[in-house]
């Protein structure tokens, strides 16, 4: 127990920005959404998903815990990259408590200035090594954890598994033991910093991902051009932006099969985000480069 607990008041209500930070595809996102206990960030198994910061909220009357998802640490070849390698640092600068999570199989030498700079923080750093079910012995598991030790000496290390919700229990409370004596930031009603037309560009993109291969997911962004909300339905319209003409045609598919599939499986996961009817529209378009482009980043919401 640290000196600050000992003098906090049993009654102090506590606060804390969580941030949550590694290299791609480690489950950063599957941890998020079980510790927010909504599904707040995009789940897929392929890299690169999340794209911004993403806060999740939690909380009690004794608490609020704000988590972020940021993205997987890269080094950039893009403008987009840059922005969300910027999302990543700055992760590092105003968290009370950093979860650096990495998983049994990435090199622990990836981007190993990023994690140089994780071993010389002086806030908590909590080392969740995750898809431990992917071990084939204790052994091996014992002589990772000893490996990460060298790396991260004055990490508290938590082995889990976010898809079998293994040891997720002791991560959150030891993560409530850490939280500083403060009001909270944000109402106690909120979940989220983000606005409901994000949820839905996240949705629409997930299914972007999953349906398309190699570069095409990548090369689109999602803009929500009209969000109409009554008391029982929601009218959505969305635009999918890509590089090239021939991505277009890709992402349409034959006779608009494709993008038809993708309309409907994203309706049905906003109907459930939102517990109400929803009409979407998806139109497709044409912004060349648009990933290296200021002005279009800017738009879409990756730099102020």
């Amino acid at each position: 127990m640290t000196e600050t607990e000992k003098e906090m008041p049993a009654t102090a209500h506590r606060s804390g920005f969580v941030n949550i930070v590694g290299n791609p595809n480690v489950g950063k996102s599957t941890l998020m959404n079980d510790l927010v206990g909504e599904r707040i960030s995009i789940i897929t198994s392929k890299a690169q998903t999340t794209r911004h910061r993403i806060m999740g909220i939690v909380n009690t009357p004794d608490y609020q815990i704000v988590y972020s998802d940021t993205p997987g640490v890269l080094k950039p070849k893009y403008k987009l990259q840059e922005s969300m390698l910027e999302f990543s640092e700055g992760a590092l600068t105003d968290a009370d408590i950093l979860l650096y999570v990495t998983d049994t199989v990435e090199d622990p030498e990836k981007n190993k200035d990023f994690l140089d700079r994780v071993a010389r923080e002086k806030i908590p750093v909590l080392l969740v090594i995750n898809k431990i079910d992917l071990c084939k012995s204790q052994e091996e598991l014992e002589s990772l954890v000893a490996e990460w030790k060298k790396r991260l000496p004055n990490a508290e290390i938590f082995p889990t598994s976010a898809t079998e919700h293994f040891n997720i229990a002791n991560l959150k409370s030891r993560i409530e033991e850490l939280l500083p004596a403060a009001p909270p930031y944000f109402g106690k009603d909120a979940l989220t910093d983000k606005p409901a037309r994000f949820f839905v560009t996240e949705i629409i993109r997930e299914k972007l991902l999953l349906h398309y291969d190699k570069e095409i997911p990548y090369s689109t962004e999602v803009l929500v051009e009209k969000f109409e909300e009554k008391d029982r339905s929601i009218h959505i319209m969305a635009v999918v932006y890509v590089e090239r003409d021939s991505q277009k045609g890709i992402i349409i598919g034959k006779g608009g099969a494709k993008i038809k599939k993708v309309g409907t499986e994203a309706r049905l996961d906003i109907e459930k985000f939102f517990g109400k009817r929803v009409f979407l529209e998806i139109f497709v378009k044409v912004e060349k480069d648009w990933r290296n482009r200021e002005n279009k980043l800017r738009a879409f919401g990756y730099i102020e």
